[in-house]
Parts: structure tokens; sequence; C-alpha cells
């Protein structure tokens, strides 16, 4: 299924230098196509490994890619089987492990897991699917049922312009060596560590330090607020993905993390941290910053790959 759809406008952004700050408005669709020029495609997949899993099936791990044009959400349709098309047989695969684990995706970037589990007993979830007594023949094809949504996240409206889609996945092509997380750069989408952002109510959100901790992360954030009275900028925890193709940092509703208020005329600070391995690197946070109103949240990638 094809949707012309327009990019997502980047927010107006500052850019911090030595001697002040400078307020940039980015054009609209900066550096990518108009929705006239470019049919969008959804999500896609690539097969990244073929083997066989623990009981001796099929075991096929993917990486899954937002081709939306916009910040993203996918997961694969609840109860509904991946089927394999294999030497002429069709066979359901029941065990299927595919979606973004409700983060937004950014438009161009691919992934390959998250953290799932509990938020009490976290665990590395892999995009995979299995089929029991199956086999890889030349040729074979995997097709799977999902859904997805795109643009801003509105707590009010969580699930408009659903779209359900399917993917043709063709089993003779593995990529084993693809690279995380971009894989069609959008020029203008990534934003550096220290841009301002004006968020709900006028006030401006900041990144003010990244420290890197003997278990993860630890983001500093201030807030400025120009008006008169106090007003509250949630941003969730936000999460990070980087080289590996995995986004750290369990999946909750941004709205429910608390945050300080930030004083009329005055500034906030605090702290969110993420639990990720020393080794992992090239990262970007996928941050959701209420904006415009209120449990309204827009999509920014803030580029943090030089931590």
């Amino acid at each position: 299924m094809g949707i012309k759809k327009a990019l997502v406008p980047i927010l107006i952004a500052c850019t911090l230098f030595t001697f002040g700050c400078v307020y940039v408005v980015l054009p609209e669709n900066l550096g990518a196509p108009s929705s006239d020029e470019i049919e969008l495609k959804g999500w896609s997949a690539v097969v990244t490994n073929i083997g066989q899993s623990g009981a001796g099936d099929l075991h096929i791990d993917l990486a899954i890619r937002n081709g939306t044009g916009d910040w993203s959400t996918m997961e694969a349709l609840d109860g509904e089987p991946a089927v394999l098309t294999s030497d002429g047989q069709s066979v359901n695969c029941d065990t299927v492990f595919v979606g973004s684990g409700g983060h937004r995706l950014a438009p161009g970037f691919q992934m390959r897991g998250y953290i799932g589990g509990t938020k009490y007993e976290q665990e590395t979830q892999l995009l995979y699917v299995e089929c029991a007594g199956a086999e890889a023949a030349p040729g074979a094809r995997l097709s799977i049922d999902y859904s997805y949504v795109t643009g801003q996240y509105n707590y009010y409206e969580p699930d408009k312009n659903r779209v359900t889609d399917k993917m043709e996945i063709e089993l003779d092509t593995v990529a084993a060596d693809l690279t995380y997380p971009v894989a069609e750069p959008v020029e203008g989408l990534a934003q550096p560590s220290g841009t301002e952002i004006v968020a709900l109510n006028k006030v401006v959100l900041v990144l003010a330090d990244v420290q890197r901790t003997e278990t993860g992360l630890q983001f500093t954030w201030q807030t400025t607020n120009p008006g008169e009275y106090p007003s509250y900028v949630h941003i969730g925890n936000p999460p990070v993905i980087g080289a590996d193709g995995i986004i750290y940092g369990f999946y909750e509703t941004p709205d429910i993390v608390s945050v300080p208020i930030t004083p009329g005329g005055g500034k906030a600070e605090w702290q969110t941290e993420i639990p990720i391995p020393q080794d992992v690197t090239g990262l970007y946070i996928l941050l959701s910053v209420e904006t415009g109103k209120a449990r309204l949240f827009a999509n920014y990638a803030v580029d943090i790959t030089e931590k």
C-alpha cells in the first residue's frame, strides 16, 4: 500500500554558539522531496539471518525500516501469523516478534530490536519470525500483516489515521551487514545536542548535558519559561538507538513520566537515565516533546553520536 504524505516539518530550533544564541526557523520539508515527488511505502523489512531455533524450527531474524516519510510506530497484527511461501507451499508462522516496541522511529531509520518485557523485568527483544516444521527453499518469501501510525503522538487520539498493510520479504536476500540506525538520511532531521526546542506555552527545552555512567546514559534537561505562568513540559524518559539497531529504554507514553514545573520567568532542571551497554555507540535520542497543546508530542532525533 503506498501513501503520499508530506514529511514532518522541522520545528523552530535554536543553535547555541560561543557568543550567544541564534534562532533559526527551518523551512518546511527541508532537504526532502515533496509528496508530489515521492511515493511513500510504509514500513519494510529485510532478513538479517536465517537459522534454526532451539526447538529446530525455522528462525528468521529481521530488521525493519521506516519508509513512511514521517515519525512512525508499527507492530505486527496481534494474533495474526506470518505466512511463509516456500516450494509452492504456504505455512503459518505463529511466532512473530516484529514491531517498534511502541516507540516512534524517525523516518529513514531502521532497527532490529527494542527493550521489552515489563517495566520491572525488562529484556532485549530482537525482531524475528519462527515457522514450526518449515524450511526456506530458494525463492521463499515471508508475508507479515502489520499496522502503523504516523506523526505526532496525541494522548487523546493515539490511533488516529492507523493504517493496516502487508510486508512481503524475500528470503533469498540476507543482509547481514546493515548500518544502524540511519538507513536513508533525511537532511535537517537530526538536531545537534544543545539545540533549543520551543515546547508547550513557548517554554524552551534544551539538552544541557550527556554523561556515560556505569550502567548507561544520564541526560540533564533544562527548561526556560518566558511567560508569566508556571508550565509543565513532558518529554517522558527519552529512549535512544545506536549502531547496534536496538532501541534502549522501556516504552511508556511520554505524558505519564513526572517532570518539574517551570515557574513563570524562571528555569527548571532534571535528569533522565537509560540503561545501555557501554560498547554501543552512534547514538540518537528519540525525543518526544509536549508542544502546541497539552499531551500532544512532536518528535526530534537528537544527535549524540560523539558520546
